[in-house]
């Protein structure tokens, strides 16, 4: 998945585990950009009576680069603190949650937003509900009308959002981590020669805790401006999301009790879907998450000679000629994933941030949304205003990437070199329709609760 259990560290954590960021121009509020950043992955709707929540013990964080530095220039941190009504019963409500301040939410959670901008920290909000879980009808009646009572307008122009969301992100897990089976191929791959099928989505019904985030734009460019011609490098933002803990951990002997002190340590992060999962060797990968994308050159070798696209070619015999011949270094994913792409490549286009190699989604706010038919292909489908131009929650960053690595974008950087028949055809057999979401802000889907998707008793 994007960046779900893709290291060892932090399978261990899911608490911390950074699994999407997103970042675009609001669809419905073109003056701002929004920024979501996923945590919790694979949350299972019936997964009471401890239901999900944020950390209190963990600092949350969205990272802006405005100078191409790969370190952040603003970073916006998140706070949470949770409050048990009553810790004499086991029950999450005790009846009805129909407002988020009910006295029947038993465990309940607040956040503070706090902005770090130029050495200077300023609290944005405190103090701000979120909203508790979908857990089903009879304790979480008219769940989306509850949900929303958690978008609160905050100083400076701000939206924010944290609580439960529906997952966004559509991949077939079962598929493609069974030897790299791709259901719509897998009758030409080399162990499974199974008829082709359509893809099936694995995290089809789980759920996700989301921090979203809606700014004004101009509040995110160097020296606050205002963009307007997307060929101005002003125009480029760099963002990723990150999740930090505690130094020091201490178990109280005989209570129970945890404390926690000392510097703050980053555990996770996430810009690029996919790049710690798929690019970074599994001996590196919990240092990755430990590290600013400014440190992401001594990655450099991994995304030039992407071992999947070795592995494509041997999975899928004869599929993959020309890539199986290809060994020159991958500029053209070098330029997707650590740069941005530069002017020219594209036409009308760039998202380019300098030379400094950084794992960063790089997104052209200058390029307005594309309200009309967006395509979820991004701008490899010809649709600008998508992935890797930012990200969108809706856009196919599976087949979008799978096809990078197979070789389509290789002849932005070698006009000469003709890609594979199939590259422009692989996929994991998913599209947006695979999943729900919303039209405005925080624009992730409602949760299901348990009740909905827990298997039924047989009478």
């Amino acid at each position: 998945m994007s960046s779900h259990r893709e290291a060892p560290a932090i399978s261990k954590d899911p608490v911390a585990d950074n699994t999407d960021t997103y970042a675009f121009v609001s669809p419905d509020d073109p003056g701002t950009v929004t920024i979501i950043s996923n945590y919790l992955p694979l949350e299972a709707p019936f997964g009471g009576p401890n239901f999900f929540e944020f950390g209190d013990d963990v600092s949350y964080a969205i990272n802006i680069d405005q100078t191409g530095d790969g370190t952040p220039d603003i970073t916006y941190e998140f706070q949470f603190t949770t409050e048990v009504l009553n810790p004499n019963t086991f029950l999450y409500n005790t009846g009805q949650i129909t407002a988020i301040d009910s006295p029947n939410w038993n465990r309940r959670q607040f956040y503070s937003v706090t902005r770090v901008r130029g050495g200077r920290r300023e609290v944005l909000a405190a103090n701000l509900p979120c909203p508790p879980c979908n857990i089903g009808p009879a304790s979480t009646p008219n769940y989306a009308d509850l949900a929303e009572q958690g978008i609160h307008e905050i100083a400076g122009g701000h939206t924010v959002f944290a609580g439960q969301r529906l997952e966004g992100f559509y991949v077939d897990l079962g598929a493609i981590f069974d030897l790299g089976d791709l259901r719509p191929f897998q009758n030409l791959h080399i162990a499974t020669m199974m008829p082709a099928a359509p893809g099936v989505n694995a995290t089809n019904d789980f759920g996700v805790h989301s921090i979203a985030l809606k700014v004004p734009t101009q509040e995110l460019t160097r020296g606050f401006f205002r963009p307007t011609d997307p060929m101005d490098r002003r125009s480029v933002i760099g963002v990723w999301a990150s999740a930090s803990r505690q130094r020091a951990l201490i178990r109280e002997t005989g209570s129970g009790e945890v404390q926690q002190a000392g510097d703050w340590v980053q555990v996770s992060r996430l810009g690029n879907p996919l790049f710690n999962e798929v690019i970074v060797p599994m001996g590196k990968k919990d240092l990755w998450n430990s590290l600013s994308p400014a440190s992401d050159g001594q990655f450099l070798q991994y995304v030039q000679h992407p071992e999947l696209a070795s592995l494509l070619p041997v999975l899928y015999p004869g599929v993959f000629p020309h890539l199986a011949a290809l060994t020159a270094a991958r500029a053209d994913l070098v330029a997707v994933l650590l740069t941005g792409l530069p002017a020219g490549v594209v036409p009308v286009f760039q998202n380019n941030t300098g030379t400094q190699y950084a794992d960063e989604l790089r997104l052209n706010v200058a390029i307005p949304p594309t309200t009309n038919n967006p395509n979820p292909l991004g701008v490899v489908g010809g649709d600008l205003a998508g992935f890797p131009n930012g990200r969108r929650v809706f856009d196919d960053v599976v087949t979008v990437e799978l096809r990078a690595i197979a070789g389509v974008t290789y002849p932005l950087v070698n006009k000469a070199y003709v890609p594979d028949g199939a590259a422009s055809a692989i996929t994991d057999g998913l599209g947006a329709a695979s999943t729900s979401y919303l039209p405005e802000f925080p624009y992730l889907g409602t949760p299901q609760s348990g009740y909905q998707t827990a298997p039924l008793a047989t009478v």
